[in-house]
């Protein structure tokens, strides 16, 4: 009996009454807008159709940006049967009939395409249950997430899958999804030119979400152009698009970082205020940093972790949003502090110093002697008590006796480790000193 064929109507309805997302979807590849680098001449989607060598794929990019449409599209111009199912609602058993009928294609000599909306939901028994088909040819699938393939599927799928990144729409894209629906509506906007510049803002990169505005605009029977403020009202703002556990949390973490070190004070702000806006942990930030403060500010101003522990501190009794001026106050100070990441380096050196040389003994004379027996194989003999040495400072020797003297920790000329940098280099003229001396007597 021939298994029946899965039901794609929930992701390309094709009733006459189609809602206005429908009816502006690309006909062709040509069509499609803000994804040049895939499908313009030179695009390598573009590239692979021309020379008929369609892979399996994973689409991977923002909601909005036509990874639907674009799969939608790239079967029918492959001349591919096309399969559709959505990872939310099917399984191993709908993948299973999907197979049978792939099969039975392959053998009418059609081939089939199966196109998997929101992949990375397919656990990994799932996404195994790929392997064979796409091992054999028996089908092509295309894949689309939100989610970074390289966490959100298995390795062994992904090295069966060519990844395509799809970016988020830019405001000229979004522009021509507006004039694209007044030409099918045969009806200009009811914005005003400022109004209309907040709707693509409001959109956010997401082409779906601006033309479900625009039919929301449309139905409202508007009869005069309504401003921002009226745009705002009728539609509501929209919630940038973050996730506390997907790659977008780790991108916005980097920048604000990255934006810290290169002491851009006005980027790191932007870059917390988009995560806290997003919905992220105002105690996650305070983490990150009191981290910042040791990594990357260090002895160039030792006050930098104080403020950062303030901030936290701070977070904590307050809660959201009163907390997070603190937060704000100390990523300002954190920006604008002087940076050394000398302390840094010389922990990770002295890891990799530990690591060479192995077990050896400190030198025998700054080791105590709480026993005789330890004073008399030389425990503590001739230890050199600093505070009675000229300038509180012994010069004596702290490392093993037979391992080289090492220089872990090398401060940078800013902040207050110019400070330490001068006594460094005092102390090291000092200690040349008494051995010069010691070599004299």
């Amino acid at each position: 009996m021939k298994p029946p064929e899965p039901n794609i109507s929930h992701l390309f309805p094709v009733d006459a009454a189609r809602p206005l997302a429908d009816r502006l979807r690309p006909n062709t590849l040509d069509e499609v807008v803000g994804q040049a680098a895939l499908l313009g001449p030179e695009g390598s989607l573009s590239n692979m159709l021309v020379g008929g060598r369609l892979s399996s794929l994973v689409l991977w990019g923002p909601p909005g940006c036509g990874k639907t449409t674009i799969a939608r599209l790239i079967a029918a111009q492959s001349g591919l049967n096309l399969v559709a199912l959505s990872a939310i609602f099917a399984g191993v058993s709908e993948l299973k009939q999907v197979f049978t009928q792939a099969q039975q294609n392959w053998q009418n000599g059609k081939g089939t395409c199966l196109f998997i909306d929101e992949i990375h939901r397919f656990n990994k028994a799932q996404q195994d249950s790929f392997l064979p088909v796409l091992e054999n040819g028996l089908l092509t699938l295309i894949g689309a997430t939100t989610e970074n393939p390289s966490f959100a599927l298995n390795a062994a799928l992904l090295s069966r899958l060519r990844v395509l990144v799809l970016k988020r729409l830019e405001s000229h894209d979004l522009a021509q999804l507006i004039a694209r629906a007044e030409g099918l509506q045969n009806q200009r906007l009811p914005v005003t030119d400022a109004a209309r510049e907040t709707l693509i803002a409001m959109a956010d990169g997401d082409g779906r979400y601006l033309i479900n505005m625009i039919e929301t605009l449309y139905e409202a029977r508007i009869t005069d152009p309504i401003d921002s403020d009226a745009l705002l009202k009728l539609i509501g703002q929209k919630r940038p698009v973050y996730d506390k556990q997907a790659d977008n949390h780790y991108n916005l973490i980097s920048a604000l970082h990255k934006s810290l070190r290169g002491s851009d004070v006005d980027a790191a702000l932007y870059w917390m205020g988009r995560m806290l806006e997003g919905g992220e942990d105002p105690l996650y930030l305070a983490r990150r940093l009191v981290r910042f403060a040791y990594e990357d500010v260090g002895m160039a101003d030792p006050h930098a972790p104080l403020q950062a522990l303030a901030a936290w501190d701070t977070c904590q009794r307050l809660g959201a949003p009163e907390g997070n001026l603190a937060l704000a106050q100390a990523v300002a100070y954190l920006a604008t502090a002087p940076k050394s990441n000398a302390i840094y380096k010389a922990y990770k050196q002295s890891l990799i110093t530990a690591q060479k040389s192995g077990s050896l003994m400190p030198p025998a004379n700054i080791l105590n002697a709480p026993t005789r027996l330890m004073k008399d194989i030389g425990y503590g003999e001739g230890y050199i008590y600093d505070h009675d040495a000229p300038d509180a400072f012994s010069g004596q020797n702290f490392f093993p006796t037979s391992m080289a003297r090492q220089q872990l920790y090398q401060p940078v000329a800013r902040g207050f480790e110019r400070d330490i940098q001068k006594r460094l280099a005092y102390w090291e003229k000092l200690r040349n000193r008494r051995l010069n001396q010691q070599e004299t007597d």
